[in-house]
């Protein structure tokens, strides 16, 4: 691809788009929102699902181990929501501060980290999940399969795209 410099200094990457930079910044933020709007349901709906059950009867029969990666998935929930979420608020506080550059950049750095804990969440879920039905070694490899699969779809295909364009 052919990079031409914009009259603000900005590059282009050969986007046929015919758009200022304040358009395509505003289009970034958008897209973004339409990703985030289906990762905060998800991340939402596993974060209060974990917070039921310590309130279950059998939740005592967990052993420590249990517990411990238990509390590790609950606190990567909770870590994973305020990221997903976070670019509402600093959209909040940004808002007609014309810094929609910044507001980007910043909500895109949260959701990418956002993608890590929640993929991290769902495995340390898988963990717990198959440590209890089967036993915990059966868990730690639930975990790491899951672990490499999300790197796999998450990381590695998209690194692979961008360098075989």
């Amino acid at each position: 691809m052919d990079d031409k410099r914009r009259d603000d200094g900005h590059r282009d990457r050969g986007d046929d788009r015919d758009e200022s930079y304040d358009e395509r910044m505003d289009r970034n933020f958008v897209e973004l929102l339409q990703e985030l709007r289906v990762l905060q349901t998800g991340t939402q709906i596993l974060a209060g699902f974990l917070m039921t059950l310590p309130f279950q009867s059998r939740f005592t029969e967990l052993s420590q181990e249990q517990r411990t990666v238990f509390l590790l998935a609950i606190c990567l929930a909770f870590v994973t929501t305020v990221l997903l979420v976070g670019p509402v608020s600093v959209h909040r506080a940004l808002f007609r501060q014309h810094r929609k550059d910044d507001l980007v950049r910043v909500s895109h750095l949260m959701a990418r980290l956002g993608l890590l804990t929640l993929g991290l969440t769902m495995a340390t879920v898988i963990t717990l999940i198959f440590g209890v039905v089967l036993d915990h070694r059966a868990g730690y490899l639930a975990g790491a399969a899951t672990v490499v699969l999300f790197g796999a779809v998450w990381w590695a295909l998209p690194r692979w795209m961008r360098h075989h364009s």
